[in-house]
Order: structure tokens, then sequence, then C-alpha cells
């Protein structure tokens, strides 16, 4: 079943067999960031959230060029105090409910990803990225910094030291570079990039949605605490999957020697 999503201007949303994939619309620019395209995205989601039909979503870039080029310079070269730090702080929303969607979320990498654009990767849970393509985190060179979260998901993901240099120098990385730091989880050659993360879908759709919720949520908020605290976390939420219908049933289909049919509840 395929389910749509209202037409917006720089955003698409189709979702074909649990699998949504949201495209930033805007190739002209490289897909550039703006706070209209930051709202669509936003909107795109929040449809995800609530489309039962969707399991996981892979979020794009349309064209060959760019997945997300980065900011509208235009916007940031007029911005002030307070309309900078404003901006961040409605950037960092959208991709804080990226994060926080409650279904997986692949950031597939077709091209430029470069300040915003490599911000938003960041945010989702997994990355693949066409070997054909770099990233990084230009910002210094403006002489500005991250403002979407870059900052501090990037250290989380690669370490302090490697985070530091990227940031510092402002220098893109290779895919071969990106995938040794483990920023990104598969390269692939660009025609092949999308059969990879459709691939790397499929083996996330097979599995309980409620399971790939919580433990996302385990993983995501035990990175922010202490070893301790973060094995309450896991605790908690194995005691709360414990009480499920699909818990039931996918032990009883594992013993039962069949496929689960889970139902979210």
């Amino acid at each position: 079943m395929t389910t749509a999503m209202p037409d917006l201007e720089f955003v698409t949303y189709a979702c074909e067999n649990r699998l949504a994939t949201i495209t930033v619309n805007r190739p002209d620019k490289l897909n550039a960031l703006n706070d209209e395209v930051m709202a669509q995205i936003d909107a795109a989601f929040a449809h995800a959230k609530a489309d039962a039909d969707c399991g996981v979503v892979i979020l794009t870039g349309a064209g060959e060029k760019a997945f997300v080029a980065g900011a509208d310079i235009g916007e940031l070269a007029t911005q002030t105090v307070r309309g900078g730090k404003a901006k961040s702080l409605r950037g960092q929303a959208v991709l804080a409910n990226i994060e926080n969607l409650g279904k997986p979320v692949i950031a597939m990498i077709n091209g430029y990803a470069f300040g915003g654009g490599l911000e938003l990767a960041l945010a989702c849970h997994v990355r693949t990225l066409a070997a054909e393509t770099k990233i990084g985190l230009p910002e210094v060179g403006l002489s500005i910094i991250p403002g979407y979260g870059g900052t501090q998901r990037l250290p989380r993901i690669v370490g302090r030291g490697r985070a530091l240099e990227m940031i510092l120098t402002g220098r893109p990385i290779s895919p071969e570079t990106a995938l040794l730091f483990g920023l990104v989880n598969r390269v692939a050659p660009a025609a092949e990039l999308r059969a990879t993360t459709e691939k790397l879908a499929s083996a996330m759709l097979g599995n309980g949605p409620l399971a790939l919720a919580m433990a996302t949520e385990a993983v995501l908020r035990g990175s922010e605490t202490t070893l301790e605290e973060g094995l309450r976390i896991e605790c908690d939420l194995f005691g709360i999957i414990s009480s499920t219908s699909d818990m039931r049933e996918g032990l009883n289909a594992f013993l039962e020697k069949r496929k689960p049919d889970y139902t979210g509840q």
C-alpha cells in the first residue's frame, strides 16, 4: 500500500511496502537548507511518524549532485545574534524530531553533504554514502560554527579527536575515511546506493516495530548518560516490551518455526 503526503514545494514523501522515502527536492540549489525547507522536512517526518504504513524511513536528496549541500548562505549572511540563535534552535528541534522519530531513519547520502546537510544526516540513525562523494563540516571557513547539532552529534559518533579535526579544519573527508571513522555504515557506488540502502532497510523491517523503537531509544538515551544509568534505561525498556503482544508473537513464532506477524502492539 502506498501512502501519499499533501504536496510540499521542496520535500516529497512516498511509502511503499512499509519503506518511506523523504526527499529534499531543491536540486537547482543543491538541496540547500533554508527555513522553509527545514519546516517542510519537519512536516514530512511528522507525517512519517503518524503513518501506520511506515516502518523505516530513508532520507535523501533529489538529483545526482547533492544530498544536501548545506545551509542557504544568503539567509546566514543577514542574520543577527538573536536571529542566529533562533535559527539554531529551530534547526536543532527539527533534527531532534528526526532522531526521536520512533522508527529507524537511514540517511542515503547520494551526493554532497556539507554543513547543515551533514548535520541532517547525523540526526539519522544509520548512514549510507555514495562512493563518489565527500562530506564535511566547513563552517569555520566562513567564520561560523555548526549550529544544527554538529558539534554534539559528530563527537558522539566518531570520537572527540576526529570530530575536532573535521570541525576545526573544515576539510571534507573521503568515503573511505568516513567508513573508517564509523561516520557511515555502508559505502557503495552511486548506481548501487539505493539497492544497498534498501537492503539495510529490509533487514530492519523484518523485526518487531516496538523492538526497533525501544532499542533505538535505549541506545540514544543511554549514550547521553553513565553506564549505570544506561543499564537502568535498558532494564526499564526490557520490562515494558515484555508486556507487549509483539513480544509474545515473536517468541511464539520462533518456537513454532514460522514467520512472525507483528502488529505494533
